[in-house]
């Protein structure tokens, strides 16, 4: 399996270089030259298998110059009950109605993002002995919140790597900032950007292209590589909980083999529901994919029109996470849908960077209809989402969860589809408290922590271990700079 760029289809390189580099030269994202194909037989020998042993199976597909013994390596050493504090790593809740919370927030950060961050660091150390062995890996990363922390407490002190992390200043919920600036690790920086996660990314990407910057730290023996879901290494774990979840629901008996499922997904930047348009590539029977937007809702607007155009008010919103008008992971799947037709590629998105705006051509709008339906609700319906699931299911959902919820009531009332449906949830309630507990009634006036002991009295909930030792924990990190600066940061971060 190797792998091409979505900007230069000729391209081919190993997974172990694709995972090294993070993003291509010519600034194009590293993608498989096919999509493996798990059999049904292969599929149905999963639902009997732990989570270990199927990302072992997903992975072995597309990472195929990783030996076995280096795959089961990875594998065991990030998905375990040190790491998790659950023995299935993931967890499924029936609600009613046919729907099923596939919770991704059991790991050390309490998102979604600990999924992937917890082996990124084993697939990128063993991807740069094979490629770069003896160079210092610098990872840079920009969040809107979840992939910062899980991205810190992944590479804390990992040996020949170290982490610089991103985030808007205002752009994330005070847990989410708690988490980052209290971060340990000799390894580890952290710094606000005045801005929105799209100057955070945008920023992130010019240090990757800056030809200067890469000479620069190459005489020192240091190369650059990313944590965000542009890295292919980030991106294929994702593929796994997907894959994983149908075998389960098997296994569960709450479906049989071959029954097709929906699959909802809150997102922003696309990576998230993208893993689960690779799930069905390899064989997993979706009927159709949900993207779940808030008031950001440029994703809603592409795949119901063509029409990709960030030139628009942004909104910063109780789902923080999601407040991103620039989809990276989108060319992606654009790539695909145009048959990998890179020449598209770089005429879109450079229309994209120049202009704010691009529309896709006839055959991708009739492609992204039957794959997706797209929709979005504002802050108001979130909570609205949050009280309603509560007072009927005694089930409480985060901010991001409750927009796929309400997206996909809204998806369900419109179709009449009664598809068994599994909804992505990407956070525990915890990380965004004020929002929450105003959702059920409460007054989210005062201090964070008091506003946490009030919504595990009326809910009768427990905030994780993982958040609540933040309390005490030093902040370590107050720098805030102009997003013209982030450079200079790293920079001067790499030279201490």
């Amino acid at each position: 399996m190797n792998y091409a760029s979505t900007r230069n289809s000729s391209l081919s390189v190993t997974s172990a270089h694709a995972i090294v580099k993070g993003l291509s030269d010519e600034g194009g994202l590293y993608i498989p030259k096919s999509i493996p194909a798990l059999s049904e037989e292969e599929i149905t020998s999963l639902c009997g298998k732990s989570y270990v042993e199927r990302a072992y199976e997903v992975f072995s597909r597309f990472l195929t110059d990783f030996t076995e013994e280096e795959l089961r390596h990875c594998v065991e050493s990030a998905y375990n009950t040190k790491n998790f504090d659950t023995d299935n790593i993931s967890e499924i809740t029936k609600l009613n109605g046919g729907r099923y919370i596939l919770e991704l927030w059991h790991g050390p950060t309490c998102a979604f993002k600990d999924m992937a961050l917890q082996i990124l660091p084993y697939f990128l150390t063993t991807s740069a002995k094979k490629t770069v062995d003896g160079k210092q890996i610098a990872i840079l990363v920009a969040t809107s919140g979840d992939t910062g922390k899980a991205a810190l407490e992944g590479f804390k002190d990992v040996q020949g790597t170290s982490i610089s992390v991103f985030y808007p200043e205002d752009g994330v919920s005070p847990m989410q900032k708690r988490q980052m600036t209290t971060q340990e690790g000799k390894n580890v920086n952290v710094c606000a950007i005045k801005g929105n996660f799209d100057d955070c990314q945008n920023g992130v990407k010019a240090i990757f292209t800056n030809k200067e910057i890469e000479e620069k730290l190459a005489k020192n023996n240091i190369l650059l590589s990313s944590a965000n879901s542009i890295n292919w290494g980030r991106l294929v774990p994702q593929i796994v909980y997907y894959v994983s979840a149908y075998a389960q629901l098997v296994a569960d008996k709450e479906i049989t083999f071959g029954e097709k499922i929906n699959i909802v997904v809150p997102t922003g930047n696309f990576g998230n529901i993208l893993a689960a348009y690779y799930a069905k590539r390899m064989g997993i029977p979706v009927n159709k994919l949900i993207c779940a937007s808030n008031s950001n809702n440029v994703l809603t607007d592409f795949i119901n029109t063509g029409v990709y155009d960030r030139n628009r008010k942004f909104y910063t919103t109780v789902s923080p996470s999601m407040d991103i008008l620039i989809s990276s992971n989108l060319e992606r799947m654009l790539y695909h849908l145009t048959d990998e037709n890179d020449a598209l590629i770089n005429d879109w998105f450079g229309k994209l960077k120049a202009d704010g705006r691009y529309e896709v051509n006839e055959d991708v709008k009739k492609k992204l209809g039957e794959l997706f339906y797209a929709g979005c609700c504002s802050d108001d319906e979130t909570k609205a989402a949050i009280r309603r699931t509560f007072d009927e299911e005694k089930y409480l959902l985060d901010t991001h969860t409750a927009v796929a919820v309400k997206v996909y009531d809204d998806y369900k009332s419109k179709t009449g589809d009664n598809t068994k449906t599994i909804i992505a949830s990407t956070a525990n309630p915890y990380k965004f408290v004020r929002a929450v507990y105003e959702a059920v009634g409460g007054n989210p006036d005062g201090d964070e922590f008091d506003i946490i002991e009030k919504l595990e009295e009326k809910t009768k909930t427990k905030i994780p271990a993982p958040l609540a030792s933040t309390r005490n924990k030093e902040i370590r990190f107050t720098n805030c700079v102009e997003k013209q600066n982030m450079s200079g940061v790293v920079l001067d971060f790499l030279k201490s």
